[in-house]
Protein backbone atom coordinates (compact mmCIF):
# COMPACT_ATOMS: atom_id res chain seq x y z
CA UNK A 1 0.00 0.00 0.00
CA UNK A 2 1.33 3.49 -0.91
CA UNK A 3 0.41 7.13 -0.64
CA UNK A 4 1.60 10.51 -2.18
CA UNK A 5 2.48 13.29 0.62
CA UNK A 6 2.07 16.67 -0.35
CA UNK A 7 4.74 18.84 1.07
CA UNK A 8 4.64 22.02 -0.68
CA UNK A 9 8.45 21.07 -1.57
CA UNK A 10 9.80 19.97 -4.88
CA UNK A 11 10.01 16.88 -4.06
CA UNK A 12 7.98 14.05 -4.80
CA UNK A 13 7.19 11.31 -1.78
CA UNK A 14 5.26 8.29 -1.66
CA UNK A 15 4.74 6.58 1.94
CA UNK A 16 4.87 3.05 1.93
CA UNK A 17 2.67 1.10 4.24
CA UNK A 18 2.71 -2.62 5.37
CA UNK A 19 0.26 -4.71 4.69
CA UNK A 20 -2.44 -3.92 7.54
CA UNK A 21 -1.68 -0.27 7.22
CA UNK A 22 0.27 -0.35 10.40
CA UNK A 23 3.21 1.13 11.79
CA UNK A 24 5.46 -1.17 14.12
CA UNK A 25 6.06 0.76 17.49
CA UNK A 26 8.43 -0.33 19.78
CA UNK A 27 8.72 1.74 23.12
CA UNK A 28 8.14 4.99 21.57
CA UNK A 29 7.48 6.72 18.12
CA UNK A 30 7.89 4.62 14.96
CA UNK A 31 11.06 4.49 13.51
CA UNK A 32 11.01 6.38 10.33
CA UNK A 33 13.05 5.88 7.35
CA UNK A 34 13.33 8.37 4.53
CA UNK A 35 15.25 6.86 1.18
CA UNK A 36 17.31 9.03 -1.11
CA UNK A 37 18.20 7.59 -4.39
CA UNK A 38 21.15 8.23 -6.56
CA UNK A 39 22.26 10.87 -9.79
CA UNK A 40 19.56 9.57 -12.63
CA UNK A 41 17.71 7.10 -10.12
CA UNK A 42 14.26 7.51 -8.32
CA UNK A 43 12.31 5.57 -5.74
CA UNK A 44 12.59 2.66 -8.19
CA UNK A 45 15.59 1.86 -6.68
CA UNK A 46 14.21 0.89 -2.99
CA UNK A 47 11.47 -1.47 -4.85
CA UNK A 48 12.74 -4.90 -3.11
CA UNK A 49 14.09 -3.04 0.16
CA UNK A 50 10.56 -1.26 0.86
CA UNK A 51 8.20 -3.99 1.61
CA UNK A 52 10.85 -5.34 4.84
CA UNK A 53 11.61 -1.51 5.75
CA UNK A 54 7.51 -0.66 6.07
CA UNK A 55 7.47 -3.38 8.36
CA UNK A 56 9.18 -2.10 10.87
CA UNK A 57 8.32 1.41 10.71
CA UNK A 58 7.47 4.60 9.06
CA UNK A 59 9.05 4.18 5.11
CA UNK A 60 9.36 7.72 3.33
CA UNK A 61 10.65 7.38 -0.71
CA UNK A 62 11.65 10.40 -2.12
CA UNK A 63 11.87 11.18 -5.76
CA UNK A 64 14.33 14.65 -5.43
CA UNK A 65 13.89 17.94 -7.15
CA UNK A 66 14.31 17.30 -10.65
CA UNK A 67 13.85 13.26 -10.55
CA UNK A 68 11.42 10.72 -11.17
CA UNK A 69 7.79 12.48 -10.53
CA UNK A 70 9.22 15.22 -8.58
CA UNK A 71 9.19 18.84 -9.75
CA UNK A 72 11.74 20.23 -12.23
CA UNK A 73 11.65 23.75 -11.66
CA UNK A 74 14.12 26.03 -14.15
CA UNK A 75 15.73 27.63 -11.31
CA UNK A 76 19.62 26.67 -11.01
CA UNK A 77 19.59 24.93 -7.53
CA UNK A 78 20.02 21.15 -8.03
CA UNK A 79 23.28 21.32 -6.17
CA UNK A 80 24.05 18.22 -3.32
CA UNK A 81 23.45 21.53 -0.72
CA UNK A 82 20.42 22.88 -2.33
CA UNK A 83 19.08 18.99 -2.31
CA UNK A 84 19.70 18.59 1.29
CA UNK A 85 18.16 21.83 2.38
CA UNK A 86 14.87 20.41 1.04
CA UNK A 87 15.54 17.14 2.35
CA UNK A 88 16.00 18.69 5.78
CA UNK A 89 13.04 21.27 5.42
CA UNK A 90 10.85 17.89 4.65
CA UNK A 91 11.74 16.67 7.97
CA UNK A 92 11.11 19.72 10.20
CA UNK A 93 7.62 19.81 7.54
CA UNK A 94 6.69 16.53 8.24
CA UNK A 95 7.39 16.90 12.07
CA UNK A 96 9.58 13.59 11.54
CA UNK A 97 11.87 12.16 14.57
CA UNK A 98 13.75 8.84 14.98
CA UNK A 99 14.61 9.54 11.26
CA UNK A 100 17.19 6.79 9.34
CA UNK A 101 18.38 8.64 6.45
CA UNK A 102 19.22 6.05 3.63
CA UNK A 103 20.78 7.41 0.81
CA UNK A 104 22.56 5.91 -2.30
CA UNK A 105 24.91 7.28 -4.20
CA UNK A 106 24.18 11.12 -5.05
CA UNK A 107 21.53 10.40 -2.09
CA UNK A 108 23.59 9.38 -0.01
CA UNK A 109 26.12 12.70 -0.19
CA UNK A 110 22.74 14.52 0.31
CA UNK A 111 21.83 12.51 3.17
CA UNK A 112 25.36 12.98 4.77
CA UNK A 113 24.88 16.20 3.99
CA UNK A 114 21.16 16.86 5.28
CA UNK A 115 22.69 15.55 8.04
CA UNK A 116 24.26 19.06 8.80
CA UNK A 117 21.80 21.42 7.40
CA UNK A 118 19.16 20.47 10.19
CA UNK A 119 20.05 23.46 12.64
CA UNK A 120 20.44 23.19 16.79
CA UNK A 121 17.85 20.44 18.02
CA UNK A 122 16.45 19.79 14.99
CA UNK A 123 19.58 17.60 13.92
CA UNK A 124 18.41 14.86 17.43
CA UNK A 125 15.45 14.49 14.84
CA UNK A 126 18.09 12.07 12.79
CA UNK A 127 19.40 9.20 14.10
CA UNK A 128 21.08 6.96 11.45
CA UNK A 129 22.39 7.13 8.39
CA UNK A 130 22.87 4.58 5.69
CA UNK A 131 25.35 5.62 3.06
CA UNK A 132 25.81 3.19 0.10
CA UNK A 133 28.10 4.05 -2.62
CA UNK A 134 28.03 7.62 -1.19
CA UNK A 135 30.17 10.76 -2.85
CA UNK A 136 32.01 12.63 0.02
CA UNK A 137 35.33 13.79 -1.22
CA UNK A 138 36.91 15.07 -4.55
CA UNK A 139 37.41 12.18 -6.69
CA UNK A 140 37.35 11.21 -10.68
CA UNK A 141 33.91 11.71 -11.68
CA UNK A 142 32.01 9.01 -14.31
CA UNK A 143 31.73 9.41 -17.61
CA UNK A 144 28.32 9.72 -17.94
CA UNK A 145 28.45 12.83 -15.16
CA UNK A 146 31.34 14.23 -17.19
CA UNK A 147 28.79 14.60 -20.14
CA UNK A 148 26.21 15.88 -18.39
CA UNK A 149 28.59 19.17 -18.24
CA UNK A 150 28.25 18.89 -21.87
CA UNK A 151 24.20 19.99 -22.02
CA UNK A 152 23.87 20.59 -25.92
CA UNK A 153 26.10 17.52 -26.94
CA UNK A 154 24.00 15.21 -23.81
CA UNK A 155 20.98 16.79 -25.13
CA UNK A 156 21.75 16.05 -28.73
CA UNK A 157 22.87 12.18 -28.14
CA UNK A 158 19.43 11.53 -25.67
CA UNK A 159 17.85 12.80 -29.15
CA UNK A 160 19.86 10.79 -31.44
CA UNK A 161 20.51 7.46 -30.07
CA UNK A 162 16.85 7.69 -27.81
CA UNK A 163 17.26 7.34 -23.42
CA UNK A 164 16.58 4.29 -23.70
CA UNK A 165 19.76 3.08 -24.98
CA UNK A 166 21.81 5.73 -22.84
CA UNK A 167 20.41 4.25 -19.76
CA UNK A 168 21.36 1.14 -20.64
CA UNK A 169 24.77 1.87 -21.60
CA UNK A 170 24.84 3.45 -18.09
CA UNK A 171 23.36 0.80 -16.14
CA UNK A 172 25.53 -1.77 -17.92
CA UNK A 173 28.24 0.22 -17.32
CA UNK A 174 27.73 0.83 -13.49
CA UNK A 175 27.19 -2.89 -12.16
CA UNK A 176 28.86 -6.03 -12.07
CA UNK A 177 27.07 -8.35 -13.68
CA UNK A 178 25.79 -6.64 -17.13
CA UNK A 179 23.20 -8.90 -17.44
CA UNK A 180 21.69 -7.40 -14.11
CA UNK A 181 20.31 -4.58 -16.37
CA UNK A 182 17.37 -5.62 -16.67
CA UNK A 183 14.89 -3.76 -19.17
CA UNK A 184 12.45 -2.72 -16.25
CA UNK A 185 15.26 -0.93 -14.92
CA UNK A 186 16.05 0.74 -18.42
CA UNK A 187 12.49 1.68 -18.62
CA UNK A 188 12.17 3.16 -15.07
CA UNK A 189 15.12 4.82 -15.44
CA UNK A 190 14.55 5.92 -19.30
CA UNK A 191 11.09 7.35 -18.56
CA UNK A 192 12.08 10.71 -16.65
CA UNK A 193 13.85 11.68 -19.88
CA UNK A 194 11.07 11.38 -21.84
CA UNK A 195 10.71 15.38 -21.43
CA UNK A 196 12.32 18.36 -22.00
CA UNK A 197 12.47 19.48 -18.40
CA UNK A 198 13.54 15.91 -17.15
CA UNK A 199 16.44 15.79 -19.64
CA UNK A 200 17.23 19.78 -18.41
CA UNK A 201 16.85 18.86 -14.74
CA UNK A 202 19.16 15.73 -14.78
CA UNK A 203 21.72 18.04 -16.98
CA UNK A 204 21.40 20.66 -14.33
CA UNK A 205 21.88 18.14 -11.77
CA UNK A 206 24.99 16.56 -13.16
CA UNK A 207 26.65 19.52 -13.60
CA UNK A 208 26.36 21.15 -10.41
CA UNK A 209 26.91 17.33 -8.46
CA UNK A 210 30.15 18.26 -6.91
CA UNK A 211 29.83 21.23 -4.58
CA UNK A 212 32.40 24.11 -4.61
CA UNK A 213 32.76 24.26 -0.73
CA UNK A 214 32.84 20.41 -0.98
CA UNK A 215 36.66 20.31 1.14
CA UNK A 216 35.18 22.69 3.41
CA UNK A 217 32.10 20.12 3.73
CA UNK A 218 34.41 16.94 4.17
CA UNK A 219 36.23 18.33 7.08
CA UNK A 220 33.11 18.52 9.02
CA UNK A 221 32.57 14.74 8.94
CA UNK A 222 34.83 14.54 12.13
CA UNK A 223 31.87 16.17 14.13
CA UNK A 224 29.70 13.65 13.05
CA UNK A 225 28.68 11.13 16.02
CA UNK A 226 25.52 9.22 14.49
CA UNK A 227 25.67 5.65 13.44
CA UNK A 228 26.60 5.12 10.20
CA UNK A 229 26.72 2.45 8.05
CA UNK A 230 28.84 2.44 5.20
CA UNK A 231 27.48 -0.03 2.43
CA UNK A 232 29.82 -0.79 -0.90
CA UNK A 233 29.76 -2.50 -3.72
CA UNK A 234 33.39 -4.36 -3.70
CA UNK A 235 32.84 -3.39 -7.78
CA UNK A 236 31.54 0.11 -7.48
CA UNK A 237 33.35 1.90 -10.89
CA UNK A 238 31.17 5.38 -9.62
CA UNK A 239 32.20 5.85 -6.51
CA UNK A 240 35.08 3.61 -5.44
CA UNK A 241 35.85 1.87 -1.99
CA UNK A 242 38.33 3.91 -1.12
CA UNK A 243 35.49 7.16 -0.96
CA UNK A 244 34.16 4.50 1.96
CA UNK A 245 36.63 3.34 3.86
CA UNK A 246 38.24 7.20 4.01
CA UNK A 247 34.73 7.98 5.32
CA UNK A 248 35.42 4.69 8.06
CA UNK A 249 38.53 6.29 9.27
CA UNK A 250 36.77 10.02 9.51
CA UNK A 251 33.09 9.54 10.97
CA UNK A 252 33.92 9.11 14.14
CA UNK A 253 30.68 5.68 15.13
CA UNK A 254 30.71 4.33 11.26
CA UNK A 255 31.06 0.56 9.85
CA UNK A 256 31.96 -0.35 6.25
CA UNK A 257 30.60 -3.47 4.79
CA UNK A 258 32.13 -4.46 1.02
CA UNK A 259 29.77 -6.64 -0.98
CA UNK A 260 31.72 -9.11 -3.16
CA UNK A 261 30.32 -9.28 -6.71
CA UNK A 262 29.01 -6.12 -6.56
CA UNK A 263 28.92 -2.70 -8.71
CA UNK A 264 27.55 0.44 -7.76
CA UNK A 265 23.69 -0.44 -6.92
CA UNK A 266 23.77 -2.97 -4.09
CA UNK A 267 20.22 -2.23 -3.81
CA UNK A 268 19.25 -3.93 -7.07
CA UNK A 269 22.41 -6.13 -7.67
CA UNK A 270 22.36 -7.74 -4.63
CA UNK A 271 19.04 -7.06 -2.95
CA UNK A 272 18.94 -9.66 -0.20
CA UNK A 273 22.61 -9.59 0.63
CA UNK A 274 22.72 -6.22 0.93
CA UNK A 275 19.24 -5.99 2.88
CA UNK A 276 20.37 -8.61 5.12
CA UNK A 277 23.25 -5.82 6.18
CA UNK A 278 20.88 -2.73 6.71
CA UNK A 279 18.69 -4.65 9.24
CA UNK A 280 21.63 -6.33 10.99
CA UNK A 281 22.70 -2.28 11.30
CA UNK A 282 19.03 -1.29 12.38
CA UNK A 283 18.91 -4.03 14.86
CA UNK A 284 22.46 -3.05 15.86
CA UNK A 285 21.71 0.71 17.11
CA UNK A 286 18.47 0.47 17.58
Amino acid sequence: MARTLPTGLPLHVTEVMRDDGMAVTEDGPAEVFVMLHGYGGTSFTWRYWAPALAARGRLLLVDMKGFGAAPKPDDGAYGPVDLAALVADLIRVLDLSRVTLIGHSLGGGVALLTSFSLPGDDRDRVARLVLIGAPAYRQRLPPFVHLARLPQASAALLRLVGARRVVRLVIRSVVFDRDSATEEMVDAYAAPLATRDGVRAALDAGRMIVPDDIDELSRRFTDLDLPVLLLWGEHDRVVPVSIGERLAAELPNARLVVLERCGHLPPEERPEASLALVTSFLDDTL
